[in-house]
């Protein structure tokens, strides 16, 4: 796959060429040298951009015009999770998406366990709970915790 997008944009002769090409684009972009450092067996690299990137930043503020809260925003684990909950029951899968998560068991054990024993969510399927159909949803407990910290913030 990444050989044919190489040849595709003509770049096939410049693919082994990586870390020589770049120190010399840092050099005639006068950056400073990039480092490689060996750590056991792993080789970290450090390069340095010639200019900022920008990231997009309306996936992480809050919307104005709802007044909606983004999930992504809070520092705590459980204020997210709760956020992401407000609009409705989510699969685990669901969730980690919103809150941008790829590994399960950070999930697991830094927001959905604490957030189930602290009782702000529930399963829809308590009976099981391993289940591929199985969702979360907020408890009334989660929506006066969710409203409490609404508060809060305006404060």
């Amino acid at each position: 796959m990444i050989a044919r997008v190489f040849r595709e944009l003509d770049l096939i002769e410049q693919w082994g060429s990586g870390v020589r090409r770049m120190f010399k684009e840092a050099e005639a972009l006068g950056l400073p040298r990039p480092e490689i450092i060996e750590t056991g067996m792993r080789v970290r690299f450090t390069v340095y951009l010639a200019r900022s990137i920008e990231l997009p930043t309306e996936r992480y503020v809050a919307k104005e015009e709802t007044g909606a809260q983004s999930p992504t925003q809070s520092d705590n684990p459980i204020l997210k999770l709760l956020l992401s909950l407000q609009d409705g029951e989510k699969s685990s899968g669901e969730l980690r998406s919103i809150l941008n998560i790829k590994h399960r068991p950070t999930f697991m054990d830094n927001y959905l366990h604490p957030a189930l024993g602290e009782e702000f969510i529930e399963m829809t399927i308590p009976e099981k709970p391993s289940s591929r159909l199985q969702k979360y949803r907020l408890t009334p407990n989660g929506r006066a915790f969710l409203t409490q910290a609404k508060k809060d913030e305006k404060e």
